[in-house]
């Protein structure tokens, strides 16, 4: 069972409503304006995320995109940020006016806070918060364009995921820094484990991880709960690789990529 917050009422409701096994999302893309920006990231994040967590849980998620109506170079250049950042391809892309009342029928529609859509569309509504980058005074990289995005697309999807959807997020070149240290130090770790005898995933904490995705898209918690795994030592080293591997369905860090590998240089 899946529940989200419905901005509209502040409270948590199950999706899909009723006992049906497809989970449907409408993810609404803001007007881009000049460029994708970190905002429009953060949207195409929580979609890509809420469809893992369906497909967790049994369900199966088509996911619809609709976005302005834009020139086939803004198409092609959202194209390549999906896939840098590890976010599925929607099953359907479809164009909208900025005042356009969403049309597509949808359990769960996705749009940025503050987004002008009539309370009238049926499902429910979630509104992901604002994503601000510090200038490059302030320790940030100033705006998060194509080159930025690319030469580090997944530290940056783990920093979103680190704060709540709710929870305005300040992309700083230290937080950014920081999130690429955790991930190559959790890649190093799970090539390690998967070097070792396999063992189940440790029940209580499958359940915790589980109920925190299930219960409005806990990622944050998620994270936590696998950096006091790290180290545990009461916890086998297969049954830590099993952990990380199966949690990363949802996560989509890539945790499995030195699998096989030697070691790299920190980076």
């Amino acid at each position: 069972m899946l529940r989200i917050v419905d901005v509209r009422t502040g409270r948590l409701v199950e999706i899909p409503s009723a006992h049906r096994h497809l989970l449907r999302i409408c993810v609404h893309l803001p007007v881009i304006g000049d460029g994708i920006g970190a905002l429009h990231l953060r949207v195409l994040l929580l979609g890509d995320v809420l469809a893992r967590t369906a497909e967790l849980h049994g369900l199966q998620a088509l996911t619809v995109l609709t976005v302005p109506d834009l020139p086939r170079e803004q198409l092609q250049a959202l194209d390549r940020v999906m896939a840098v950042l590890g976010i599925h391809p929607p099953a359907t892309v479809r164009a909208h006016e900025p005042s356009e009342t969403p049309s597509a029928a949808a359990d769960v529609h996705v749009l940025a806070h503050g987004a002008d859509q009539q309370d009238s569309v049926g499902g429910v509504r979630i509104d992901v918060s604002q994503v601000r980058t510090a200038p490059p005074d302030e320790g940030g990289p100033g705006s998060l364009d194509a080159d930025v995005v690319e030469a580090d697309p997944l530290a940056l999807r783990m920093l979103l995921l680190s704060h709540a959807y709710r929870t305005p997020v300040m992309v700083t070149g230290a937080a950014l820094a920081e999130a690429r240290r955790t991930l190559w130090h959790w890649r190093q770790l799970v090539a390690d484990w998967a070097q070792e005898p396999s063992r189940p995933i440790p029940a209580g904490l499958l359940q915790r991880a589980h109920a925190a995705l299930a219960d409005n898209l806990d990622s944050p918690a998620v994270l936590d709960m696998l950096r006091s795994m790290e180290s545990d030592a009461d916890v086998p080293a297969g049954a830590k690789f099993e952990t990380f591997a199966h949690l990363d369905r949802v996560l989509g860090l890539d945790l499995a990529r030195e699998v096989g590998h030697q070691h790299q240089v920190t980076p």
